[in-house]
């Protein structure tokens, strides 16, 4: 049956001259060789194809030979009918028509030379080259419409422009940038067939938070935007947000605790408990005297390191130390008696 070029521009056989256009533009800039560097040989196939599709389904006569014949016929490769004038050589092939033998030969024209005509520039997304300025074409769908806009001094704009980012945020408990979690987020968008109608469609994504990240963390989804027609989809960029916690404030990669004592625990000695992110139990025992200012530093049990999350900041102990209004007289004679060298 040979290729099928229907198929290959993504357009019903019913397609119009319109939705040609349109379903070349789209291909032949998503496929141009010099917008895939990383598989030129890949896009330089799908480029020929998309071109050799265009080039055959919006010429009359091609397409008539194809539709009745397919490539094989247009190509010289289904056997010439019996007919007056016998068989013709060098890939020449015979139709019948109402008006007796046809002769018609096909040779696919060069993917540049179209994609040239259709644009106006053979290259829009390496530079002009060569001592070639870039030609404007307008009309093409009609209203003077130029697929690059206007060009500067021998350069070019790089295709469709691309659409700005979508951000959101994305708020995360202590505990699941201390652990790191999964979360799932249904979106909403419009998607485009060739012919630039959308559709709406939902999507699910997953982000993978991971240990130690932190508030402004941004997880970027390339291109999962509504889709446009001449316009490169915006990326989605969620945002860490860090909701409040009830026992934990976050500096760096520090956790601060601030634990509220007497003045007697103060002078006395006290023992720190915490119930840990992760779910341990932590005793911490301080025989010194804490005075306002005092702070008391436990390593490593502070937030994983985003770079490394075998390694930790440090948890970091405040106090607020609430002093009596009053003191009774034996009570102040018993801080003198403590307080004395």
């Amino acid at each position: 049956m040979g290729v099928d070029y229907y198929k290959i521009l993504q357009v019903e056989k019913s397609a119009k001259d319109d939705d040609l256009k349109k379903a070349y533009r789209k291909l032949a800039m998503k496929w141009h060789p010099d917008k895939n560097p990383n598989n030129k040989k890949e896009a330089e196939a799908k480029f020929k194809q998309i071109s050799e599709a265009y080039e055959v389904l919006s010429d009359p006569q091609k397409r008539a030979v194809y539709d009745q014949y397919g490539e094989e016929g247009l190509k010289g490769q289904v056997p010439p009918p019996t007919a007056a004038g016998g068989p013709g050589g060098g890939g020449t092939t015979y139709f019948q028509t109402g008006d007796g033998p046809t002769m018609f030969r096909f040779n696919p024209r060069n993917a540049d030379d179209i994609f040239s005509e259709f644009f106006g520039v053979s290259s829009p997304f390496g530079g002009m080259g060569g001592g070639g300025g870039g030609r404007k074409f307008g009309g093409m769908f009609g209203g003077g419409d130029d697929l690059f806009g206007s060009f500067g001094e021998g350069s070019v704009n790089q295709g469709p422009r691309k659409a700005a980012p979508i951000e959101s945020l994305l708020p995360c408990s202590l505990e699941e940038l201390y652990k790191g979690t999964t979360k799932k987020m249904k979106i909403s968008k419009e998607i485009a067939d060739a012919s630039g109608k959308t559709m709406p469609v939902e999507e699910i994504l997953t982000i993978n938070i991971k240990p130690g990240w932190k508030k402004g963390t941004k997880i970027t989804f390339p291109e999962k935007g509504n889709e446009q027609p001449n316009v490169t989809a915006a990326d989605l960029v969620f945002i860490v947000d860090e909701k409040p916690h009830n026992t934990f404030t976050r500096d760096g990669n520090d956790l601060v605790v601030t634990q509220n004592i007497s003045l007697a625990e103060a002078l006395t000695g006290y023992t720190v408990q915490l119930t840990t992110l992760d779910e341990r139990t932590l005793r911490i025992s301080i025989t010194n005297v804490i005075h306002p200012s005092y702070e008391e530093i436990v390593p490593r049990e502070g937030m994983p390191l985003p770079k490394d999350p075998t390694k930790r900041g440090n948890l970091r102990i405040k106090f607020n130390i609430k002093f009596p209004v009053k003191l009774a007289a034996e009570q102040k004679a018993g801080i003198k008696r403590l307080m004395a060298p």
